[in-house]
């Protein structure tokens, strides 16, 4: 098995949020693309505002890399014209996949309807550019009867929408790696979420994100069924390694 191919390298943090300045977080997202070239990984999934450097270090590079980048990173509550002003940017940048933080808050709040507005009309820019499309739910924000509803309301909602030869170019991903847990528990993909997504949201792909840390870990979520493995540690999981990286 080619690991590599699942592996979608990660790199979100801003300046501010790595205590860093500016210039030191560019030489840092420059470092993660190249990484991700070398080791021919599956995506580098990066900030919207890195997207065009990627796109040119990639083409530089004749790779067959290719750019994810998020969307209303990382609350998701900026609604629905802010998270297609964001994609559309990001398209015309070149990102190949749109990673979209769901509005988990408005789900849990009881505002379905709005959350089925952005979902639809979000995934309709995306497949009719072309592109993958990724809905971040945050697992960790939600519990396992609200796990089921959403991953279930994003399924059926493509397909209703949408012909069956774009459901694997939409997925549910578990988590931004960002959201902030009580008495440190798990902000990311573990098991138990995992297999709840997998089951109610086929026939859609799943991508497990953040809190893979070691091959093993890495290569169970693909025994699972997921199809791409979100990480800031790609290099150190696909060399059998443990990340001490904290996504």
């Amino acid at each position: 098995m080619n690991i590599r191919q699942y592996l979608d390298s990660t790199y979100l943090k801003t300046a501010e949020q790595a205590g860093i300045a500016e210039s030191e977080s560019v030489l840092i997202a420059k470092e993660f693309i190249q990484e991700a070239i070398d080791e021919r990984f599956k995506l580098i999934m990066i900030r919207p505002d890195r997207v065009a450097l990627a796109k040119k270090m990639i083409a530089e590079a004749n790779s067959n890399l290719q750019v994810g980048t998020v969307i209303d990173f990382p609350e998701g509550k900026s609604g629905l014209e802010a998270k297609l002003k964001e994609a559309n940017q990001a398209i015309k940048d070149g990102a190949d996949d749109l990673d979209f933080v769901c509005n988990y808050e408005a789900f849990k709040n009881g505002d379905v309807d709005l959350v089925k507005e952005e979902i639809l009309k979000c995934t309709q820019l995306g497949l009719a550019n072309n592109k993958v499309v990724k809905w971040i739910i945050e697992v960790a924000a939600l519990n396992d009867s609200q796990i089921i509803q959403l991953s279930s309301l994003i399924k059926n909602l493509v397909i209703t929408n949408f012909k069956e030869e774009s459901y694997s170019s939409v997925f549910v991903k578990s988590s931004t790696g960002f959201y902030k847990t009580e008495n440190n528990l798990p902000n990311g993909a573990t098991v138990s979420s995992i297999i709840l997504m997998l089951e109610n949201a086929s026939p859609l792909p799943v991508k497990a994100a953040g809190g893979v840390r070691t091959y093993e870990e890495a290569l169970e979520m693909i025994k699972l069924g997921v199809k791409r493995i979100g990480t800031s540690g790609a290099k150190a999981i696909a060399n059998g390694e443990k990340t001490q990286n904290d996504y």
